[in-house]
């Protein structure tokens, strides 16, 4: 048997796939800056109960401390150890989130910024490195400092990203620093984390990754890690590309979020979307970690361009749940914070500690959060794709313009009108007979839908009828039925 094959079938917390999720769930979260107190109390009070499989958290390791701008939200990414000690909090307050959120089925995802430490000086004692461990001062950067040609390899995976010292890894100093690397990681590992993001791993030589994912140890049950690299590859003039690193892992696509901006914004047909996906120049799905925006390109960095964010909330649902109704790819939902500066520091006080969420009677946050993983028609989508699970696109409908339909198999069916105008049409569903709970107007209940009633006839037939107004769409499936309990998403 082959160790892919091995690692699909694992029924497991954590492995080479992000299929092993628990019990059927299919959706990270990003909560992002959130404090691991806070991430804890999210995954018992709604994350678990919602369905979601997983929270990418910020980066854990201790880090820079920024004043000038006040504590920038990037202070993070500029490590100066690999202690788990953060503005989130303290290594017992990790810890205890891991195992909080993993008892409610939630998998915690780390943010692993391991391709260079701070800009500020070649010492670091807490790794400990030197300047012997940089590749600026060893001469390996053609510029002898930052990146200044994307098109030169050498440029891009050796000198410094925006002044971050970048690390050397590799058999000239023993594996030194690959060790280092690993050592944190699996001591994330321990601490139960089911995986990882690689920040900028379009930085680092792929060799030089495969290396470090050799060194890692299994987890709690299971096999490796489920890893998920950041290689933004949008032009086909750049040196670097996503399909060099499918191997050691998942990739994430950055095409997408500009690609499903037009179903959102609703300026290209949606009957164009009838292959979204691979067809579209996109990696295949089972190697594509896909997300309508990330941290970095809603603040206009980091493979920003023409994109949706929480800032154009109708557009950006439209395109939320549609991807997440669609079977490309493993999805990841941002959830933010309100800012006016790209640099912004999250929500605290004066002495610069992170002020928690707070929940508001409707479900929503308030204290400077955005938590659009909270709006009803972002969350109950999670829902319907746990219920659609592996199956695939069918029955497709198009009115050969800006109305699309289509099932998941016989498990659910998601509309969309782009039209401007009520669009009302009996469509094929797919589902068995029955009163389902439309999870975009509302919520299934104990006794009823708060939402929208669409009824499916004994022939898989229902009458869909949708205005153009801000929920332009409806999306049922078999966890969602009239006489269903509220939050019937895991599966």
């Amino acid at each position: 048997m082959s160790m892919s094959l091995y690692f699909l079938l694992l029924a497991a917390v954590c492995g080479a796939s992000a299929q092993n999720f628990l019990d059927g769930r299919t959706v990270i979260v990003h909560l992002f800056e959130w404090k691991w107190v806070d991430i804890a109390e999210e995954c018992e009070r709604f994350l678990g109960p919602y369905g979601f499989a997983g929270v990418q958290v910020s980066p854990p390791n201790e880090h820079n401390l920024v004043w000038d701008p006040w504590r920038p939200w990037y202070e993070r990414y500029q490590p100066i150890g690999y202690a788990i000690n953060s503005r989130s909090g303290s290594r017992s307050e990790f810890k205890n989130m891991v195992n909080r959120c993993r008892a409610v089925g939630v998998l915690i995802y780390v943010d692993a910024v391991i391709n260079h430490m701070a800009a500020f000086s070649y010492d670091f004692p807490n790794v400990p490195y030197s300047s012997s461990d940089f590749n600026v001062p060893r001469g390996n950067c053609p510029t002898g400092g930052n990146i200044n040609d994307y098109n030169n390899v050498y440029q891009v995976r050796n000198c410094d990203l925006v002044g971050l010292n970048d690390i050397m890894f590799g058999s000239v100093n023993g594996y030194y620093c690959n060790q280092k690397v690993a050592a944190y990681l699996n001591d994330l590992v321990g601490l139960g984390v089911a995986g990882f993001r690689i920040d900028a791993a379009k930085h680092m030589w792929p060799g030089d990754l495969e290396e470090i994912k050799s060194r890692l140890n299994n987890c709690a049950v299971g096999g490796k890690p489920y890893i998920y690299q950041e290689v933004i590859d949008l032009s086909d003039w750049e040196a670097v590309h996503a399909e060099e690193y499918v191997h050691i892992g998942d990739v994430t696509e950055f095409r997408y979020c500009e690609d499903i901006r037009g179903i959102g914004e609703g300026w290209n047909a949606a009957k164009y979307y009838s292959n979204f996906g691979e067809s579209w120049g996109m990696l295949p799905s089972h190697q594509a970690l896909v997300f309508v925006d990330n941290h970095d390109n809603q603040r206009g960095h980091g493979g920003a361009g023409d994109i949706l964010t929480h800032m154009n909330s109708v557009p950006y649902k439209k395109a939320l749940a549609f991807g997440m109704a669609w079977d490309y790819g493993t999805f990841r939902i941002m959830s933010s914070y309100y800012f006016s500066n790209d640099d912004d520091s999250p929500p605290a006080y004066s002495d610069g500690s992170i002020i928690s969420p707070s929940i508001k009677s409707d479900g929503t946050c308030g204290n400077g959060w955005v938590c659009e993983h909270r709006w009803r028609q972002i969350r109950n989508m999670a829902c319907f794709r746990n219920a659609a699970g592996t199956n695939g696109v069918q029955n497709w409908y198009d009115n050969g313009n800006n109305f699309i339909a289509f099932s998941r198999g016989s498990r659910a069916f998601f509309a969309l009108n782009n039209e401007g105008y009520t669009f009302s049409e009996w469509l094929y569903t797919g589902l068995p007979a029955g009163d389902y709970c439309d999870v975009i107007s509302g919520d299934p209940t104990g006794w009823g839908c708060t939402g929208e009633t669409i009824t499916v006839n004994s022939s898989g037939y229902a009458y869909i009828s949708i205005g153009s107004g801000e929920d332009s769409m409806i999306a049922i499936h078999v966890g969602a039925t009239k006489s269903s309990s509220a939050n019937s998403c895991s599966w």
